[in-house]
C-alpha cells in the first residue's frame, strides 16, 4: 500500500532548470551556447535558469518548445507547479488558517 507524502519523505521540488539541463540538454548533447544561438535565449538567462536563479518566461517557452519540439504549455507548467509549491512552502501556516467560505 502507498504511503501519503510526509515531511520527512516529500520529494524535493524541481526547478524547470534542472528539467531543462538533465532531460534535455545532457541526453541530446546540447550545449548552453547552441541553445543560445539557436534560439535566440542570452547564454546568462539559460545559465540562471539552469541554475534555479530565473523562471522561464512566456517568450523563453515558446522558443523551448520550437526548439525541443515539446509545447510552449509544457515549460509553463513546470514553472507555474514549481513556483506554486515553492510559495505553498514557504506560506504553509498562513494558507492553512484560510478556511473556505460557507454561504447560504
Amino acid at each position: 500500500m502507498l504511503k501519503s507524502p510526509t515531511t520527512t519523505n516529500k520529494l524535493p521540488n524541481v526547478h524547470p532548470g534542472d528539467v531543462l539541463k538533465e532531460e534535455f540538454l545532457l541526453p541530446m548533447n546540447v550545449s548552453v551556447g547552441l541553445l543560445s544561438d539557436l534560439t535566440k535565449i542570452p547564454e546568462s538567462k539559460i545559465i540562471k535558469i539552469i541554475n534555479g536563479e530565473s523562471a522561464i518566461t512566456a517568450g523563453i517557452a515558446i522558443r523551448l518548445s520550437r526548439f525541443f519540439g515539446t509545447t510552449s504549455e509544457f515549460w509553463l507548467n513546470l514553472q507555474n507547479l514549481y513556483d506554486l509549491e515553492e510559495e505553498n512552502s514557504k506560506h504553509k501556516v498562513e494558507f492553512e488558517k484560510i478556511k473556505m467560505y460557507q454561504y447560504a
